[in-house]
């Protein structure tokens, strides 16, 4: 009786610990661009716990977009819709994922009341488990087919097309299978290219996935296994880290790792780097630790879980490891403590008036661990010569009811489409939004099928 009796004290205990939230002393914006601002950390017996609820969208409501701008349902009626891939042919790809079963990751009081914030989140439903093909037939910006693309799947999340040969990243897993011109993939085809970091606890279970130019070699983003090694490090094998594998042989080394959960990744188009958006670490405060993006250092070492953003130690990870805070990179560019900054898409291809034509959006889940709330939002970071120059713009809001605590929506994946429009995954709206220039920008609301394609490449 006594775990069902720790259960039923959950819900208390969590309403005991959002009134001793401790509040952020600084704004999102001050821990957000190229030197943000880092106080010390703020030591509490218990972690701030500020959740929003979800809640969905009011029929007839949708975010709200930026001066210059609309946004529409591209599809609604999904099964918590997290990652998007667009095809060569205009067909856009939904990973309706969540997390796998993973039996350690419930163990122990502390878990308990997690997985009872994160199902309060709308993280609690189990996975679809399926890709599933959207396809606008007419242009119109709403998907007018919908069609069974893979299933059967563990967790899917990141998704890779080079040549005829489609790759999905699963929770433990990257498979290959064989993908025809008219948009179909072939299930009995399947191949296990590379076993991924899994087990019974698999903390973070998300795997994104990109591909080189020339297709020869696959990145997957893969994240740790703990918040800071708390579980020890014999667990963070191959974690935290961005892993590089040969498409061909499935041969495997870790690209760079420090990232305690890297998870958007896209070519930066000027400069040919690779970004990635990392989650940083929690429980230290409102103000810490910033989200990241960064272009990506071959062999490069990012301070995890000694050190956040160069040399700022955590001494809660025992023993200490000088030796690796003193090689630990600085990021580049970070997005704002807690925002839970997921999605990460180059604005390659875009159709969108200016601002939003160099640069990177950024999907931003939104935070659990910070008082007042941040994320639930996303945003737009402008570049020039490949690097980020600037305040990050808002692209889409009012995810979060704040008055009432809850959330409407919760963005995830953003990718650009074949005509040039936004794509968004909305985890808790159980929606992909739609995002063109508004009827003031343009000279028709309805995105023209005439508009071409971005040339096709392979990420």
């Amino acid at each position: 009786m006594k775990p069902l009796f720790h259960l039923a004290l959950a819900p208390l205990l969590l309403l005991g610990l959002l009134a001793c939230s401790a509040p952020a002393s600084l704004p999102v914006s001050d821990g957000t661009g190229p030197s943000p601002k880092l106080p010390a950390p703020a030591k509490a017996m218990f972690p701030t716990v500020n959740i929003a609820k979800a809640s969905g969208w009011p029929q007839g409501m949708a975010p709200k977009a930026a001066t210059g701008l609309q946004v529409n349902a591209f599809a609604e009626g999904l099964d918590h819709p997290r990652w998007l891939y667009v095809l060569p042919n205009g067909d856009v790809l939904v990973a309706e994922t969540n997390a796998p079963k993973r039996p350690d990751e419930g163990k122990g009081f502390k878990n308990r009341i997690q997985g009872f914030v994160m199902k309060r989140a709308g993280a609690g439903v189990p996975s679809a488990n399926r890709i599933t093909l959207l396809r606008d037939t007419d242009h119109d910006g709403v998907a007018d087919e919908r069609l069974p693309f893979l299933e059967d799947l563990n967790s899917p999340f990141g998704m890779a097309l080079v040549g005829d040969r489609f790759y999905v990243a699963d929770a433990d897993a990257l498979l290959r299978f064989r993908y025809t011109p008219d948009g179909v993939a072939d299930k009995t085809t399947r191949e296990l290219v590379a076993e991924l970091p899994g087990g019974p606890r698999n903390h973070h279970w998300t795997k994104s996935l990109i591909a080189s130019a020339d297709g020869s070699k696959l990145y997957v983003g893969v994240g740790s296994n703990s918040n800071v090694a708390e579980h020890g490090l014999e667990i963070e094998t191959e974690r935290a880290a961005i892993l590089e594998i040969d498409a061909a042989s499935g041969a495997r080394r870790i690209y760079a790792d420090g990232l305690r959960n890297p998870v958007g990744m896209a070519w930066e188009p000027t400069s040919g780097e690779l970004w990635v958006a990392v989650n940083e670490r929690d429980e230290i405060g409102s103000d810490l630790v910033p989200d990241y993006m960064t272009a990506v250092k071959e062999g490069g070492f990012y301070g995890w879980p000694w050190s956040y953003y160069g040399a700022h130690v955590d001494d809660r990870v025992k023993p200490p490891r000088p030796d690796m805070v003193e090689k630990a990179l600085v990021p580049d560019y970070a997005l704002g403590p807690h925002t839970a900054s997921l999605g990460l898409s180059s604005a390659r291809g875009s159709q969108l008036p200016e601002p939003y034509t160099q640069g990177m959006f950024v999907g931003q889940h939104g935070s659990w661990n910070r008082n007042p709330r941040s994320g639930y939002k996303v945003i737009f970071v402008p570049f020039a010569d490949g690097k980020p120059v600037g305040p990050p713009q808002d692209v889409l809001v009012d995810f979060l009811d704040e008055e009432a605590g809850e959330a409407r929506g919760r963005p995830v994946g953003v990718t650009i489409d074949a005509q040039g429009a936004l794509l968004v995954a909305d985890d808790v709206g159980n929606r992909i939004w739609r995002v063109t220039a508004n009827a003031a920008a343009s000279s028709a609301s309805p995105v023209p099928a005439a508009i071409a394609p971005p040339a096709p490449t392979v990420h």
